[in-house]
């Protein structure tokens, strides 16, 4: 296939260029070079997507078989892009998330559930953070009737995370010693590897299918228990897990998902937030690989030299507790044992 990815260096966007790259696909990647390096083996044209001078250069007597747009967040900009490469590309498969749903994540949702109301012309101040993937849903669908892929992955590890989640919990298992651990080590999870999203997302273009598939992990193909011992494993290091419940860790102050990377509060507000159907994406043909596999493969990938470093950050939020506070927090659950 000929394809033109948006993005196309980070994370997700990597997997999907290495993936087609592996197949023999060409690959033309758009983007303004500031996220991370160029694979080898790809034509790269430089330009910013609100730029409608750098949009109509870039199609510029040039075609592809599909379109993939790895970094779209607003609606507004979002459809500028559709609108350029109408009549440019056959399929336009775009990267949404489960925050397009308007019930997720206090409900397992599917592709039946609707999305939130946002407008396909959005603008990021006008609706909350969350909506802004439904309105550039509705942008793309709007440009490309009939040819438009979406997928919306659930959680998504794997080598070359850039937000840092499971890369954070390697870095503090692998210097050893006693690792706060949030809640019980049973804690269902959900989970899958940006390297399936890609062969996925890659296998439908191939068939020129369109329309709209969820794309996470089998719900409970991990525990919270068996993630970090697959951590512990992975780096080969002298680590206790001390597992505190999740009132002690909000007590202390503690913040759920981000101080605590991948930790979901088993409350009402969350209850589907690992409980997602895959059912159709797995019915059309998409395979999770083992998650210990995926976490030996972060753990080797964060000491290749292959991918950017993490950023340990959610937007400007900071991933995982600084040593200091995860100190004092596991003091504080240490001295109320002994008074027990």
């Amino acid at each position: 296939m000929k394809l033109l990815v948006v993005g196309g260096t980070v994370f997700l966007g990597r997997a999907l260029v290495d993936e087609a790259l592996r197949r023999g696909d060409e690959v033309t990647l758009f983007n303004r070079g500031q996220s991370g390096p160029t694979p080898s083996g790809v034509e790269m044209v430089r330009g910013d997507r609100e730029d409608e001078a750098a949009l109509r250069a870039l199609v510029a007597e040039r075609t592809w078989d599909g379109v993939i747009d790895t970094c779209g967040f607003e609606p507004r900009t979002v459809r500028r892009s559709v609108r350029a490469l109408t009549g440019h590309a056959g399929v336009y498969a775009f990267v949404s998330s489960f925050h397009a749903y308007a019930d997720w994540p206090a409900k397992g949702v599917d592709e039946t559930f609707p999305r939130h109301a946002c407008a396909p012309d959005a603008a990021p101040d006008d609706v909350p953070y969350n909506a802004l993937k439904a309105g550039c849903e509705r942008a793309v669908e709007e440009g490309f009737p009939g040819r438009a892929l979406i997928v919306n992955p659930g959680i998504i590890v794997g080598p070359g995370e850039n937000v840092g989640r499971l890369p954070w919990w390697l870095e503090t298992i692998a210097r050893g010693g006693r690792v706060l651990a949030p809640g019980t080590p049973d804690r269902a999870m959900q989970l899958i590897d940006a390297r399936d999203i890609a062969r996925f997302l890659l296998d439908r273009l191939a068939e020129g299918a369109s329309g709209r598939y969820l794309t996470t992990g089998v719900p409970g193909n991990t525990t919270m228990g068996e993630l970090l011992r697959a951590c512990v494993d992975a780096t080969g290091a002298d680590t206790e897990l001390v597992w505190a419940d999740e009132p002690f860790l909000r007590d202390h102050g503690v913040a759920p998902w981000t101080e605590v990377p991948l930790w979901v509060p088993d409350a009402p507000e969350f209850s589907g937030a690992w409980t997602a159907s895959s059912a159709k994406a797995l019915a059309a043909g998409l395979r999770c690989r083992p998650v210990a596999e995926t976490v030996a493969d972060t753990w080797r990938a964060l000491h290749d030299g292959g991918y950017p470093q993490p950023k340990y950050l959610q937007g400007e939020v900071p991933v995982g507790l600084d040593k200091d506070k995860h100190d004092a927090v596991l003091a504080a659950w240490d001295a109320r044992g002994a008074q027990v």
